[in-house]
């Protein structure tokens, strides 16, 4: 079975034809009737036009046609989460922090061209001008993993995801049996949780004391589970960015670990501006997509902020022909919500596409190729895991070829991946951008 590549399906060649079909020419695309989800495609030799009797510019137009149909179901037929696979020597996986926040790697890849270059994370600020502006996103994460024991002794995990009461949260569970309805969980500090009931994959519990405090008295830094050691006193510090201010996530927006004083001082030498906005991100964000067919993932939910400072500070930008850079993907996802809603009311935004308004709820945004990005000019961001959401963003942004080839390059020279690891400072393909 053969699957097209997926790169723009109406460039076209010298006689007309689309480029993408060049190597599909001769070729007709059969669906196999599978339901959506199991659909497999076969490519079938067609009719050969060239050897035929008739060389009319009738058959010429009608396999002009045909070629643009087939380009048509080549575009939009499933992508697949094994399209976005990589190979990673597990040692690559930082497992530490650099010593020094700014201490950390860079790569740096053009969208428009595929041109990579290796740098260091200290000379970021010279790559920016005067008029850009760099948005942070200053959740503050919870020591969110704590362990307790059943009525029956048995050991239980919990990892918060969020709080929705003084005394309620929805929290993922580890035991060796799940909770019945009303099991009592007993906690350290004497404390205790009650089972009220499932959301999904989610446990709701009621704690008998304020569960913002529980968990800062009493939890761990909820390292994600590639970091195959216990959480140390040093993570209170370095799993955290230096300007996290509001709290609520269980996992750090790691592009921004790698901003210290240093890189700031640098940043206000050169008068680059920067703005907030808040995600608080859960904790399925380590979730792994279940689904085969990309498009059957369904994203958590997360909640953010875009305040009207950040809109302000944004639109500001546009108007002067300054880039918005998003520190992270989380960033990505606040800036594209609120660009695609009206002020967090649920329409579309009545203005040209380029502009965003204040927005402040839940979103469950999943940017994958084909989005067209219209609040973010370049990114910084970390090293995604393999077949990742996030790694499907990255790429939406530059290319998924550009991409997959930028991650071959840094396994090669060595990089290191994922959240204590070293960034990418990404610009767009023509693509992901939308048309004049």
């Amino acid at each position: 079975m053969k699957r097209g590549k997926w790169s723009p399906a109406g460039t076209l060649n010298s006689t007309g034809e689309p480029q993408l079909l060049q190597k599909f020419k001769g070729y007709t695309l059969k669906k196999s009737g599978a339901r959506r989800g199991n659909r497999t495609h076969t490519l079938a030799k067609g009719p050969d036009f060239e050897s035929g009797a008739s060389t009319s510019s009738a058959i010429r137009a009608c396999q002009a046609a045909h070629y643009m149909r087939l380009a048509l179901l080549v575009e939009l037929s499933s992508m697949l989460r094994t399209d976005f696979h990589f190979d990673l020597p597990p040692e690559l996986i930082a497992q530490r922090p650099t010593e020094t926040r700014s201490a950390s790697r860079m790569l740096l890849l053009d969208g428009a061209s595929g041109r990579l270059r290796d740098g260091d994370f200290r000379d970021f600020p010279g790559l920016l001008r005067a008029e850009d502006l760099l948005v942070f996103n200053d959740t503050r994460v919870i020591p969110a993993r704590v362990f307790g024991v059943k009525e029956s002794g048995g050991r239980v995990q919990i990892l918060l995801e969020r709080a929705l009461t003084a005394d309620t949260a929805l929290v993922h569970l580890r035991a060796s049996k799940g909770l019945r309805q009303d099991a009592l969980v007993k906690l350290p500090g004497g404390h205790t949780a009650s089972m009220l009931g499932r959301q999904g994959g989610l446990f709701h519990l009621r704690f008998s004391c304020a569960v913002e405090n529980f968990f800062k008295d009493h939890g761990e830094m909820p390292l994600p589970p590639y970091i195959e050691r216990a959480p140390e006193s040093a993570d209170r510090d370095r799993y955290q960015t230096v300007y996290a201010r509001v709290l609520g996530a269980v996992a750090a927006p790691t592009a921004g670990l790698h901003f210290d004083g240093a890189t700031f001082a640098a940043l206000k030498e050169r008068g680059i501006r920067h703005a907030f906005v808040t995600l608080h991100v859960g904790a399925g964000t380590f979730q792994p997509m279940r689904a085969d067919d990309v498009d059957a993932h369904e994203m958590h939910e997360e909640f953010l902020e875009v305040p009207q400072a950040a809109c302000d500070a944004v639109n500001a930008t546009r108007a002067a022909g300054g880039r918005v850079i998003a520190v992270g993907t989380t960033v990505v996802r606040s800036l594209e919500t609120a660009a695609a809603m009206d002020g967090g009311h649920g329409s579309a935004a009545a203005d040209d596409g380029r502009c965003i308004a204040p927005f402040r709820g839940a979103t469950r945004i999943f940017i994958k190729p084909g989005h067209r990005f219209r609040a973010v000019d370049a990114m910084v961001t970390n090293f995604h895991l393999p077949e990742s959401t996030l790694l499907m963003l990255c790429s939406a942004f530059v290319g998924r070829e550009a991409l997959l080839a930028a991650y071959a390059h840094a396994v090669q020279a060595r990089y290191r991946f994922f959240s204590y690891g070293d960034a990418m400072f990404l610009t767009p393909s023509p693509a992901a951008v939308p048309r004049a």
